[in-house]
């Protein structure tokens, strides 16, 4: 079985397919991954005819290490198929995700796998393009944990709280803003999502905050996710990218602090023993599990 690639994704930003300009400027932001979107940021009109400018875009533009991922539009649409095809048979190997929106069961995922695996052996690709995934609705909500188990090819969820709040029949002011409700009223459906996402071994994301001129709201929004075990959040604006980058990064001092107790706990075994102090706490295994998976990220990163 062919192993899911490790791929940053400490912000995805949203990019309209139907805006050669937004794509140009995106390419040169060297942000983690961009999508190039078919969806919600096109109109109907432009679906279409933006299938050919986002080919050309990935074709042509220096993307560097950023991620390049087309977000088609939901398999409800007359389009969903064909956005796929066009795309990637005009894109090829300059395309690494096709992100899925308002998936509603595993089979949904499963239908863009196999789709996914009959052009790749058409075209001789030498490389797996992978699925994202958009939970946006209650049904999908309910069935994250065998969208999260539905394909090898499937690396990340989303968590896509506009559409959301819709189906959920949430009121808010603006996606990801701040109402009454004591604490956070997102905590149960990130927290769900990540569960899913970690028991098989994916990605879990957080979706969009709508008040891009509200940067101290978009960064708690970040962090809440973050702390909860997220690896990154969209941003709609490129004044979000900085931001999301920064907060689901690795502080330079816990990483030097993490090698610092891993190499203490090293030694403790090495003497035969399961534990050892390092500055005043207790470090066992299970420090140590979490203490990887921060110099794995880091590792990552290229801390």
């Amino acid at each position: 079985m062919q192993e899911r690639p490790k791929r940053l994704r400490r912000c995805q930003l949203s990019v309209p397919g139907s805006s050669e300009k937004m794509m140009e400027k995106a390419a040169a932001l060297g942000v983690d991954y961009v999508f190039l979107d078919l969806e919600d940021a096109v109109a109907y009109s432009e679906k279409r005819p933006s299938r050919a400018r986002i080919v050309k875009a990935l074709n042509t533009l220096d993307w560097g290490k950023t991620v390049r991922c087309v977000r088609i539009n939901d398999l409800t649409t007359e389009y969903a198929y064909e956005d796929i095809i066009e795309v990637v048979e005009g894109a090829r190997e300059n395309l690494d995700m096709i992100m899925l929106p308002k998936a509603m069961s595993a089979s949904d995922v499963q239908f863009v796998d196999k789709l996914l695996t009959m052009m790749e052996k058409k075209l001789g690709l030498k490389k797996r393009i992978g699925i994202d995934v958009l939970i946006e609705e209650v049904e999908a909500m309910m069935r994250v944990d065998e969208i999260a188990a539905s394909t090898p090819r499937l690396e990340c969820l989303i968590f896509g709280m506009g559409d959301y709040s819709a189906s959920q029949g949430v009121s808010l002011r603006d996606i990801g803003g701040a109402t009454g409700y004591p604490g956070d009223i997102w905590h149960y459906q990130r927290q769900r999502l990540t569960i899913a996402c970690r028991a098989n071994r994916i990605d879990a994301v957080d979706g969009p905050y709508g008040d891009f001129k509200n940067p101290d709201g978009y960064r708690e929004e970040a962090r809440r996710s973050m702390i909860l075990g997220m690896v990154g959040k969209w941003a709609i604006h490129p004044s979000q990218v900085a931001i999301a980058q920064e907060v689901f990064s690795p502080r330079a001092e816990d990483v030097v602090k993490a090698r610092e107790m891993k190499k203490a706990y090293e030694a403790a075994l090495a003497q035969g023993l399961g534990a050892v102090q390092y500055e005043g706490k207790m470090i066992d295994i299970a420090s140590i599990r979490i203490v990887n998976n921060l110099l794995d990220r880091a590792a990552q990163i290229g801390m």
